[in-house]
């Protein structure tokens, strides 16, 4: 099952985009899609917080505020769907801003399919890609057995390998019985999802990796240079997958300083 677009255009974005009232205009948009099981909140605190950038946290649906709507299980229909709410979106905004994305572990995974979406339409692209904890998708990585087949324990037993969610949220069952749900489906996008191979892209590329991340190697993040003819740029962080949200600081300056040329 999947989800759709539908009813009035405006509640179509306000349902994608909660915090679109919240990030205003000024400055280049910068949509965030979050990791898997993730939503909009785990971009809310940068929301006002990135000079230069309207961050504009992404809400899939199955999760959070859109809990009682049906997850994505395949990756063509999410992104399919993603992109009819951007180009809505750039489309509302002041005429000719820049625009760009960042995508963290999924996240980056569904931005790629989604630029390339974009270009398949003939729409107009982002002015910079950002991703983090991530493996470049042409790249072949083994990060253990697939996750949408593991059992309630097994899955939370990941969550604590990966970090980032509380002890306390797992030690919930209600809690579980909640965020379980949508990291399945997630890791359903994105486990049968199957690269295949396009031109790359020209738009600039940065690469936010860190030291010490079990489901993305610093070497292969280190390749999403090959996806673009335009500019790339590494920057490492120490520490684990969620290193990029335990440092958001540094992680703001990295992304302003790139964005600084369309401010």
């Amino acid at each position: 099952m999947t989800a759709t677009p539908s009813g009035n255009p405006a509640d179509v974005t306000g349902r994608w985009l909660p915090f679109r009232a919240a990030a205003g205009d000024d400055g280049v948009a910068l949509y965030c899609l979050p990791h898997a099981g993730g939503g909009a909140s785990a971009f809310r605190p940068w929301v006002g917080k990135v000079p230069g950038a309207a961050v504009l946290p992404v809400q899939p649906p199955g999760r959070e505020g859109r809990f009682r709507e049906p997850a994505y299980f395949r990756m063509g229909p999410l992104v399919a769907d993603l992109a009819s709410v951007i180009v809505a979106d750039v489309a509302a905004r002041p005429a000719g801003r820049p625009y760009a994305v960042y995508g963290h572990s999924l996240g980056a995974l569904v931005a790629f399919e989604l630029l390339r979406e974009l270009r398949r339409r003939g729409e107009r692209g982002p002015a910079h890609l950002f991703v983090s904890g991530c493996v470049a998708p042409h790249c072949p990585f083994d990060d253990g057995p697939p996750v949408r087949n593991m059992t309630p324990p097994e899955l939370v037993q990941t969550l604590r390998q990966l970090g980032g969610t509380p002890e306390w949220l797992l030690s919930d069952p209600s809690v579980l019985d909640m965020i379980l749900p949508p990291m399945r489906a997630d890791f359903s996008v994105k486990e049968t999802n199957v690269y295949q191979p396009e031109p790359p892209f020209d738009l600039p590329i940065t690469t936010l990796a860190s030291t010490d991340d079990p489901r993305a190697s610093e070497e292969l993040q280190a390749r999403w240079d090959e996806q673009t003819t335009g500019e790339f740029e590494l920057h490492t962080l120490m520490g684990g997958h969620f290193a990029v949200f335990e440092q958001a600081t540094l992680t703001h300056k990295y992304i302003s300083e790139a964005l600084r040329r369309w401010v």
